[in-house]
């Protein structure tokens, strides 16, 4: 619904609107006069109302519930829906307040929620509870369990935490809720954690993707650079959580590098989890498929997620709408602006406009086929008369990037935010040229799994070796990364040809040996790579990211 909502703001469909219309008449029917909603607890038959708050996701729900409402009544205004949508929220902070029950929900979500519904409505009751919330977790109010009370993030309080641990959707969605809290309440302190605690995790728990979480069992990150690319979790929530989060961080600090973080995750986690037609997803996102996964049957749901081919359904079925909610509200990440100017965060063919500090109108257009190519055009479509910023992100990886404005000569410019400040006139346009050129990549050499191994990025996106490119596994080849990269940008998005050797290893009654056991290499040749988030559409495959080096 939330998804559905930003795109009835977007496009104005009638039709989707009518859909929406008539599930909210359904929700309606099912709240309880004190604002309660919730259909599997609480009546004859049932379980207690937050009877089981470590599992029955009566707060998770009603956290995506006030997200849906929020973008309801921003887009379309107050209605039925943004009713029931108040009734919760106030029933929630008389349910949990300072009075109330002293526990929260195994899954955040409510505090992110609460927060923004606070920003929509003006009342600081919301913000407080979302808080309430915060503060009380970690403090072991939820019972424990096989994964431990870090599964809940209730093993140690926000404040002390030094990095992101237990279930990574549940830890990023948490995140996301503090650092709106800390926006809100001008908590200085409490953002500097939150940003210590996310460059710890990004430093030493976050895949080459941009995925989070390591582990299948509980779903969660993993110890220290403990990053197994044939085993990665990397749930496609994780990554769109961590876009939350990055994206928040961006717009309290103005640090660009949170953009970089952001089109990581997008051009890379999320755009890999559909299927070309939106009709199959995956779950998890593995840097390594060492077996070719079957086909899944069309009327099935998928019991679980592990990363073979996309899935048309998932028993858990949070991935498919996340990617639905997150594609509808993108316009939402590509922009901001301030009194005295515009930011642009993410690359995306826009139109713009808005006003300044001083109410004046200022509107441009973005023309862009990145990243294929890494060519941005800006034109002014209005401005006033008085100058204001134009900012710019250049990425971290954009070495040697260009800007040119208004019929200039194309200068230099240095990563992170570039400012471009003058009085501007219709028509002006500014250009920015991002090298595209592909690079080398090598892990930290404490990430164990992939130690002797290199990857390939083109701009945002990683790159993947495919069996259907290489004609055979992908399991059994070593790439000469002394030989260059050869780019054909000619291709949708990109690709790259790098040098392989097939490699065999004879097999031994014992698989330690010394000296090591003997090896055969075939002759090199050139074998392309394709954008990580392509792969699998071609049918069953093998795939890796990290290729071991001669």
């Amino acid at each position: 619904m939330e998804a559905m909502a930003w795109e009835i703001g977007r496009t104005g469909d009638a039709e989707m609107d009518g859909r929406f219309r008539a599930l909210t008449a359904r929700i309606a029917r099912a709240q309880e006069p004190d604002g309660y909603l919730n259909t599997n607890f609480g009546r004859p038959g049932q379980a207690p109302r937050y009877s089981d708050l470590e599992w029955g996701h009566e707060l998770y729900s009603y956290g995506h519930l006030i997200q849906a409402g929020i973008a309801r009544a921003r887009t379309t205004g107050e209605d039925e829906f943004v009713q029931i949508v108040r009734r919760v929220a106030d029933h929630v902070c008389e349910a949990f307040g300072p009075d109330g029950i002293q526990s929260v929900d195994g899954h955040p979500e409510i505090e992110v929620a609460l927060a923004e519904w606070s920003r929509y409505t003006g009342d600081p009751k919301y913000l407080a509870q979302a808080r309430l919330f915060i503060e009380r977790r970690g403090h072991g109010v939820l019972g424990d369990i096989e994964f431990g009370r870090s599964y809940f993030q209730d093993d140690v309080p926000v404040r002390e935490a030094t990095v992101l641990r237990g279930h990574a959707v549940r830890a990023l969605y948490l995140t996301a809720g503090a650092v709106d809290v800390a926006v809100e309440d001008d908590d200085a302190e409490l953002l500097d954690i939150l940003r210590s605690q996310m460059s710890t995790t990004v430093a030493r728990r976050t895949y080459l993707t941009g995925g989070m979480g390591a582990h299948h069992e509980g779903e969660s990150f993993g110890l220290d650079h403990e990053l197994p690319p044939d085993r990665s979790y990397s749930e496609t929530c994780a990554g769109i959580a961590s876009i939350m989060v990055h994206h928040r961080m961006l717009l309290a600090t103005g640090e660009e590098g949170y953009g970089d973080l952001v089109e990581r995750m997008l051009f890379n986690v999320v755009a890999a989890s559909p299927a070309e037609d939106g009709r199959s997803f995956f779950y998890t996102n593995t840097l390594h498929q060492r077996e070719p996964g079957a086909v899944p049957p069309p009327d099935v749901a998928s019991p679980r997620a592990s990363s073979s081919l996309r899935a048309p359904w998932f028993n858990v079925s949070c991935c498919p709408t996340n990617v639905a909610r997150t594609f509808a509200s993108l316009g939402a990440y590509l922009a901001s602006v301030t009194d005295d100017g515009i930011q642009l965060h993410q690359y995306a063919p826009a139109m713009i406009a808005t006003a300044l500090g001083d109410g004046s109108a200022v509107a441009l257009h973005v023309d862009t086929d990145y990243p294929r190519t890494g060519s941005i055009r800006v034109t002014v479509d209005e401005t006033r008369e008085e100058p204001w910023a134009l900012t710019l992100r250049v990425p971290a990886w954009a070495e040697g990037a260009t800007v040119a404005v208004a019929g200039s000569d194309a200068v230099a410019v240095p990563t992170g935010a570039h400012v471009v400040e003058r009085s501007w006139a219709a028509g002006d346009v500014v250009e920015l040229e991002l090298p595209m050129q592909p690079r080398w990549t090598r892990p930290d050499p404490r990430v164990d799994a992939v130690r002797g191994s290199v990857a390939v990025e083109r701009g945002p996106l990683v790159m993947a070796l495919e069996s259907v490119d290489l004609g055979t596994s992908v399991n059994d080849v070593i790439v000469r990364s002394d030989q260059p990269l050869v780019d054909h940008p000619a291709q949708f998005d990109g690709e790259v040809s790098v040098t392989v050797v097939p490699e065999a290893v004879a097999d031994a009654p014992w698989p330690y040996a010394n000296p090591a056991p003997s090896r055969s290499a075939g002759d090199a040749r050139s074998v392309k790579l394709i954008p990580y988030y392509r792969w699998a559409r071609r049918g069953p495959s093998t795939m890796r990211v990290w290729l071991p080096e001669v």
